[in-house]
């Protein structure tokens, strides 16, 4: 008999966790580990392991360069995993990082932050705000904050963008608000945001959203529950409810392009359109994109990025960031 079967359940998050009383974890999915390359067999792209912090770690992508002093657009990009599963190294983001950073041309740093339950909300926002600072402060000429050569070398910080998959573009949404109020190191900005497939939900529905999933057993609900349980509001806190009433104005968006990528049958994509809506309604002065990819779910493109329409979104995020 399994261990785990004896044992009383706290949060079952099937396909992705279970939470028991005794304060174990187990992580049904997204623990595979893909090493870092010096050159990726299909893509040609660099890889390499650091620490930003003695919590906060990161995989940094090189793409092949044609100048050995050649200056690239930098993406601080942030993994999906409903904030409790998965990794930069894992075999479901660190192939469509390779893919992602040779189709651009672009320096990413794909950052590892700590994962819920064991690291409950908001330490996975703290995380992340440490990571963007820290690859802000490689423009600086301060000698105590070890620097990364490559960031050093080629990366370009007229061009940085900030973007994430599912609850990695929920963060990236949170960070570029946050860097509105608290700037970067440098004074660095952000030019563009990108959100793809973004994990934003609510107590209601709105828009095309069925009342269905709206009785509080939905999945969102039971993760939220589970991996911020001190939210204030709940699952209508700010941060996953951008809507909500106490929500900060998205014209604070400190970027001046966003993108927002999202697929038909995805039951959060009438959340991702309307922050789209919003974010174009709220008096914010920039750019925005919106691509809904008919006939697909949520990630489609990370969990098949070959088929050819997660090679036309591949396309799609690249063109926007180089």
């Amino acid at each position: 008999m399994d261990a785990n079967t004896a044992k009383e359940v706290l949060h079952d998050l099937s396909p992705l966790i279970k939470v028991y009383k005794d304060g174990s974890v187990e992580r049904l999915k997204g623990t595979s580990h893909v090493p870092p390359s010096l050159e990726d067999q299909t893509t040609g792209v660099a890889s390499k392991d650091i620490s930003i912090s003695p919590e906060v770690k990161a995989r940094l992508y090189l793409p092949k360069l044609t100048d050995p002093d050649e200056k690239l657009p930098v993406l601080v990009y942030f993994h999906g995993g409903a904030f409790v599963v998965d990794s930069p190294y894992s075999s479901l983001f660190h192939p469509f990082t390779n893919i992602l950073a040779a189709e651009a041309k672009a320096l990413i740093i794909s950052v590892d932050y700590r994962l819920a339950p064991e690291h409950p909300l908001p330490i996975a926002y703290q995380d992340s705000w440490t990571a963007l600072q820290w690859v802000a402060s490689h423009v600086i000429a301060d000698t105590s904050i070890v620097k990364d050569p490559w960031i050093t070398k080629h990366g370009d910080f007229v061009k940085l963008y900030v973007g994430g998959d599912s609850s990695g573009a929920n963060i990236a949404h949170n960070i570029v608000l946050q860097a509105g109020v608290e700037p970067l190191p440098g004074d660095v900005k952000i030019l563009g945001l990108f959100l793809s497939h973004p994990f934003f939900w609510g107590s209601k529905p709105i828009g095309s959203e069925s009342k269905e999933n709206f009785d509080g057993q939905h999945l969102a609900n039971r993760v939220w529950s589970c991996v911020y349980p001190s939210a204030p509001g709940g699952i209508d806190n700010p941060v996953t409810n951008p809507f909500s009433e106490d929500a900060p104005s998205l014209s604070g968006l400190k970027c001046s392009r966003v993108l927002v990528c999202l697929a038909e049958k995805d039951l959060m994509t009438p959340r991702g359109i309307l922050y789209a809506e919003t974010v174009k309604k709220s008096g914010w002065n920039g750019e925005v994109q919106l691509v809904v990819v008919d006939g697909e779910d949520h990630c489609f493109h990370l969990m098949d990025p070959h088929t050819e329409k997660a090679k036309d979104l591949i396309k799609q995020l690249a063109s926007f960031i180089s």
